[in-house]
This record gives structure tokens, C-alpha cells and sequence, in this order.
């Protein structure tokens, strides 16, 4: 099969998705890489209908790589995830009214197109959770403590376009990742970004029934098939407080491969049979999903600290051409 990556110079050295197109590469297909941030685009020519059996998006948030998925997704041909999907969750304003409005526990969310505007909130909602609505990568979160802690923090949210605000939900300071890939859910613990502490190690972790059960609503409900689910164990049971379109798939056994394997299962499948995002009810446990039933009831909540700064991820140098890169033998 022939594939076409798009990915981000965020990513550019990034495990995934490199390690994934070396393993499709070993496998004996052609990958060609498109830079969407560093390359001259000639529009017309790039998106060529029927040159490849399937587009891939491994880009950050507000890039130029999600026009180039909708270009494909237009022209007919096959993007995973779906390109509306990908879309509805970049969106965090967009993403948290979908969610809502299928059941899905979502903290209350408020969106403002100037930070100014979150004066308004009351002040019972705090502490508040302030980002971008299309922030990702943990960039430019802020945990604000009160409305006096807000006016201090007007400056440094003003270049930040959309924003979207959430009441602090208690935790014991680390969350959730859910991954799903293949059919699967894989389970992860991490330390919050609300909560900085180098000694908590990301390791994997049982899925209790009722996590799984709404990490697998959270792929029919938003129509996506390769993604992460960001989930807290909050006093009232879990909240996913963010979704993401082709994660990191950090500690789940095998990655590539199984990253690799679903790539090519969705390119075969094409898009038939795809239910639309947010119009997926009822959902089922996919049989294949290990589920330990364990208590998802949390432990004492950790106070928020008084600031929270904003996780940024190191930039990789812009190349200035696509790369395209051939297989060579099947493996």
C-alpha cells in the first residue's frame, strides 16, 4: 500500500510517528512524509486523488496539516482518523459541547474569545482551569485560583486567541491516559501538568469497567479510531478533561506495530461504514479490551497549588523539503 504522513517538525524526531513508518516501511509498503509546516505547497498537485490508499495526521494543533487532511478527505480519499473527527476534538471548545451533549463526563465549560471575558465566571466556579481552545501538548495550561489570580495572568492569556475555562476538579494529582488502538484500550498513569512532580513515573495501570467504558464512548461518540483519552478520578468518579487525535501511545506494549497494523486494517477498510462523529448513542465494550475491575473511587484530593506553569514541548528544526521515504523489502 502507499501512505501519506503528514507530519509536524514538532514531530519531526518524535518516536511516533517515526517508529511507525519504519515499521510499515519494513513491512514492505511506501510511506511519503509531508512536511506541512516547512515545505512550499503546491495545493492542486500535493492532494492528488488516488495516489494514495490512505492519509495519516500526526501534526500539533492550529497547523497547516489539518487543512492538507480535509483537502484529501475532500478529494475522496481516506484519512485516519476521519478529518470532521480529528477536527471536533482540536476544537476544546467544539470537543466539550459534542461531548456534553452525548453524556460524556465533561466538566462544566465555559469559552471566551478574549480573556477579558472570564471575569464574568463566577467566582464560586474557581479554582478554573484556563487554556487554549486549541492548545495541545500540554501548552499554555493554567491552573487560576481565584479572580485576583486571573487579573494577574490577563497578559500572559491574551495572545492566546479562544480560550476555554473548567472548574478544578479534585485529584490526588495524577490522571488517566487511555489509549485506543486497534480495537483496544491501554491504560496509563501519569503525573498531572497541574501537578509537576519528577517522581511520578508514567506507568500502566489496570482499566477499571467504568473507564473503559467511557474511554470506548469517547471514540464512537467522536468518531475517532486512533486516539487518547486524558481521564481524573475526581471525587464524584472520572472526568475526561481532554481527547486527543493520534497520541504518543507511550507504554503500551508493541506501539508501532499495533499502531502500524491499525493504519493499514482502516486504510483497506476506507471509510464505509463509519458512523459520524457524535452520533454514536449506546456503545459496548469491544471484546478484545483487558478490563480488571478495580475501584475507580478516588483518594484524598491534593489541594491546587497556587500556579501551575505551562508545560511547553522542545521544537525540531524546520526542514525545507517534504521527505518521502520508499520500503524496501517485506518483512
Amino acid at each position: 500500500m502507499r501512505l501519506c504522513f503528514l507530519v509536524e517538525e514538532h514531530y519531526r524526531h518524535d518516536g511516533m510517528p517515526n517508529e511507525v513508518i519504519r515499521q510499515l516501511t519494513a513491512w514492505g509498503h511506501r510511506v511519503d512524509v509531508v512536511r506541512p509546516g516547512g515545505s512550499l505547497l503546491r495545493m492542486s498537485e500535493v492532494v492528488d486523488a488516488g495516489a494514495h490508499d490512505a492519509w495519516v495526521l500526526k501534526t500539533v494543533s492550529g497547523g497547516p496539516g489539518l487543512t492538507l487532511l480535509e483537502a484529501a478527505a475532500a478529494a475522496g480519499m481516506t484519512t485516519v482518523n476521519d478529518a470532521r473527527a480529528i477536527r471536533g476534538v482540536r476544537d476544546k471548545a467544539l470537543a466539550a459541547a459534542i461531548g456534553r451533549g452525548q453524556g460524556l463526563p465533561l466538566p462544566t465549560t465555559y469559552a471566551v474569545a478574549g480573556p477579558e471575558l472570564l471575569r464574568e465566571i463566577p467566582a464560586a466556579e474557581y479554582p478554573l482551569v484556563v487554556k487554549p481552545a486549541d492548545g495541545s501538548s500540554g501548552r499554555g495550561v493554567h491552573l487560576v485560583s481565584s479572580p485576583r489570580r486571573l487579573e494577574e495572568l490577563l497578559p500572559v492569556l491574551a495572545g492566546e486567541g479562544m480560550l476555554i475555562a473548567q472548574p478544578y476538579v479534585p485529584n490526588r494529582g495524577t490522571d488517566i491516559k487511555v489509549y485506543g488502538v486497534g480495537g483496544e484500550l491501554f491504560a496509563t498513569e501519569r503525573c498531572s501538568p497541574l501537578h509537576p512532580d519528577a517522581s511520578v513515573r508514567e506507568r500502566r495501570v489496570p482499566l477499571s469497567a467504568e473507564v473503559a467504558e467511557i474511554a470506548a464512548r469517547v471514540g464512537a461518540v467522536y468518531g475517532l479510531d486512533l486516539y487518547g483519552v486524558d481521564v481524573l478520578l475526581g471525587p464524584d468518579g472520572p472526568v475526561v478533561v481532554d481527547v486527543n487525535d493520534f497520541p504518543s501511545f507511550r507504554q503500551v506494549p508493541e506501539a508501532a506495530a499495533r499502531v502500524a497494523g491499525a493504519v493499514l486494517d482502516l486504510a483497506r477498510a476506507g471509510t464505509a461504514g463509519r458512523p459520524a462523529p457524535a452520533q454514536v448513542l449506546p456503545c459496548t465494550l469491544p471484546v478484545s479490551i483487558p478490563v480488571q475491575a478495580t475501584s475507580t473511587q478516588a483518594p484524598p484530593a491534593q489541594a491546587p497549588p497556587a500556579q501551575a506553569p505551562s508545560a511547553q514541548l522542545p521544537t525540531a528544526q524546520v526542514p525545507t523539503a517534504p521527505v518521502s521515504a520508499r520500503a524496501g523489502d517485506g518483512a
